[in-house]
């Protein structure tokens, strides 16, 4: 069973395990998509992430289909058993609109119409998909303080943002006695990326290379690719079963190095490596909450058990070698 934390700077009681929704309701259907929340939710899970975006890449998918599964679901649910994130701010996919739409106008769109397909009246933790350095954080902090006092949404944070922006703009919230971002959602696993690589995939800002500002500032961090794409697991079957995409991805001196300290972790606690990969950021310093994918019931429960996986600080430095 996942237990529950207070998440930090807010008054939201959460999972230490987040899932992650992109699957469902295009990939996953209703159905199946039920399965797995309810069991989810049944194993003390409260805490799920999904985004106006997701799904919207399938043209025979509705409009925001992961969001419409969550809110199907919800409907037969007490609200207040759980905490929803969802995200905007991200390219209109639909409308063929890829600008950078992180300003007022367009996230405030995203936030409605999250809103709608979520079937709820507020959301408790609104991440900008984004960033855009054009638009002043004054202006998105302002907005979203905004968004809070009229209950649209009760917290929110940032997603692929740059360290120095995050600090710039809870400095500007600091001195103008606004609410700043309560946490970050960045990029990071036990898989080290080929930068160039998973770039072009829109994986940026790696948070053990890129994040280092923001390591002591407070905020809870809600990693995304938190089991590394499964990477790990696959190079636990043999190299054969790593798919060409996932080793342009991920292939590189480090990660064989990670590999092996994994595999010899899960030995000394007679689990398995990809246990020991989410294990790793589970307990990480600070408020860490992973956000995990998983496409059946059974995944859910695999990724459970690593929740309860305790390692030490030094297991934690063996495994963050290269």
């Amino acid at each position: 069973m996942l237990s529950k934390v207070t998440l930090a700077n807010t008054d939201m009681s959460v999972s230490t395990l987040c899932y992650g929704t992109n699957m469902l309701g295009w990939n996953i259907d209703q159905e199946r998509s039920n399965a797995i929340l309810d069991t989810f939710a049944g194993l003390g899970g409260n805490f799920i992430d999904t985004a106006r975006s997701y799904g919207d890449w399938m043209p025979d998918a509705p409009k925001g289909a992961s969001e419409r599964a969550i809110g199907a679901w919800l409907k037969g649910k007490a609200r207040e058993d759980f905490v929803i994130a969802t995200k905007g701010g991200h390219f209109d996919m639909r409308a063929g609109d890829y600008r950078n739409r992180v300003n007022p106008k367009d996230v405030e769109s995203d936030l409605n119409e999250s809103l709608d397909h979520l079937g709820v009246d507020t959301i408790d933790l609104y991440w900008l998909h984004m960033d855009n350095p054009e638009t002043p954080v004054a202006e998105l902090i302002d907005f979203l303080n905004a968004a809070k006092d009229s209950g649209k949404i009760r917290w929110f944070g940032a997603s692929n943002w740059t360290d120095t922006r995050v600090l710039e703009a809870n400095a500007y919230a600091q001195a103008n006695d606004k609410t700043g971002f309560v946490a970050i959602e960045p990029f990071w696993g036990l898989g080290k990326p080929n930068e160039a690589n998973a770039g072009q995939q829109g994986y940026q800002l790696y948070f053990e290379d890129h994040g280092s500002a923001l390591k002591d500032a407070g905020l809870a961090v809600i990693p995304y690719c938190s089991q590394s794409r499964g990477y790990f697991g696959m190079l636990e079957k043999g190299e054969d079963a790593v798919s060409d995409a996932l080793k342009s991805f991920y292939d590189n001196p480090a990660n064989k190095s990670r590999f092996e300290a994994a595999k010899t972790v899960a030995a000394r606690h007679g689990v398995s490596v990809s246990e020991v990969a989410l294990a790793y950021l589970v307990n990480q310093p600070g408020q860490v909450i992973p956000i995990f994918g998983a496409s059946s019931p059974a995944r859910i429960e695999e990724s459970v058990k690593a929740a309860s996986l305790k390692l030490s600080a030094d297991e934690l430095a063996e495994l963050q070698v290269g």
